[in-house]
């Protein structure tokens, strides 16, 4: 039995529960496209806990506090409550959620709103010094496929975290389709692996959170910083996406397309989303300082009806949203500029170059 909440502005949750004979849970397990950055072990155990702790019927507050070093971004204990009731269809898609919606808009649910305005001085201030400190090695990859992407992007992060590579940019490069599913995702729930297959699209999974991500060579752009965790020290998890892609806004404006950033980890325009952001920390190891991995896919074109073949999209996902469907919601940098895919990426680039170095 399944059910799902999306908080307003936030993520989505999505429990599967496991009942006896009698209709008795036994067990359940939580996924979605949130973010839970911290301790890489004590993450997972906190998944784990909170799915045996709604089957046991106790409170999930404790079950957060025991964990001091992972904090859960775009949901909280009453998204993942709702969802556990809907999935047992103790509560309904309606009034009643729609007074969890209000509390969970209103108290305590951690979406990232510590954020900075962009248009703040103070903002670009800090920011400058930041990237100028800095300084990181950008690199136009060479091609590999979805699931050599997967082990670079996590094996470069270690070797930052280590002290054994630099702070680096790294622009992938593409051999195949693929879709990659945010590390707390539901495969199942997320994509049409048949439609995939026959479509010949990878389907892999990265070591961040967040969302699936719809990749087509020459039809989408993928970024990743690698940098010390030293990078965002003291900054709010809100901000610290803002921060990462500061220099990318600062890029699409140049070009004359009004870019902003939308909620946590999305950078949009008054047509629609552009492409989102995912993050994950990784701890010190031996010596070195921890290491942030921060990645972003940029749609410069979409098929959207194979996109829609492929990938399923949960309605509760865009209750809150104020398009019906997941194609709708994106708004291609193709129809912004006269600039062919190798000439933007090739932009993005030297912009990154000539920024802070």
């Amino acid at each position: 039995m399944r059910g799902e909440y999306k908080t307003p502005g936030g993520k989505l949750v999505g429990v599967d529960v496991i009942v006896d004979k009698g209709g008795k849970p036994v067990s359940s397990t939580i996924d979605g496209d949130f973010f839970i950055l911290g301790d890489d072990d004590a993450a997972r155990a906190l998944l784990k806990d909170l799915g045996a702790a709604l089957v046991a019927q106790k409170p999930l507050a404790p079950i957060f506090r025991s964990y001091p070093s992972v904090r859960l971004v775009g949901a909280d204990d009453v998204a993942i409550s709702t969802a556990y009731r809907r999935a047992l269809r103790t509560e309904k898609y309606g009034s009643e959620s729609e007074k969890c919606r209000s509390i969970c808009a209103n108290v305590g649910v951690d979406d990232g709103s510590d954020i900075l305005t962009s248009n703040n001085d103070a903002f670009h201030q800090l920011n400058e010094k930041r990237w100028r400190s800095l300084r990181p090695l950008v690199v136009h990859d060479v091609e590999r496929d979805p699931a050599q992407q997967m082990v670079t992007d996590e094996q470069w992060a270690r070797q930052v975290a280590a002290g054994k590579r630099p702070a680096t940019l790294r622009f992938w490069s593409w051999s195949g389709p693929a879709v990659v599913v945010g590390r707390f995702q539901s495969i199942g729930q997320e994509v049409n692996v048949k439609a995939a297959k026959q479509a010949g699209f990878a389907v892999v999974r990265r070591s961040s959170g967040g969302g699936a991500m719809f990749i087509e060579p020459g039809k989408t752009i993928t970024y990743s910083l690698y940098a010390p965790k030293g990078f965002i020290e003291g900054v709010p998890v809100g901000e610290s996406f803002h921060l990462c892609d500061q220099w990318l806004l600062g890029a699409l404006q140049s070009l004359g397309i009004p870019a902003f950033f939308s909620g946590t980890n999305d950078i949009a325009c008054a047509q629609g989303k552009i492409g989102g952001a995912a993050q994950r920390l990784f701890s010190p190891v031996g010596g070195g300082p921890g290491a942030l991995l921060h990645h972003v896919t940029l749609a410069y074109d979409i098929d959207g009806e194979k996109m829609g073949r492929i990938l399923k999209t949960s309605p509760e996902k865009l209750r809150d949203k104020s398009v019906k469907s997941a194609v709708k919601r994106v708004a291609p940098i193709r129809r912004q500029t006269d600039m062919t895919f190798e000439v933007f990426s090739a932009y993005l680039e030297e912009y990154a170059k000539l920024s802070y170095n």
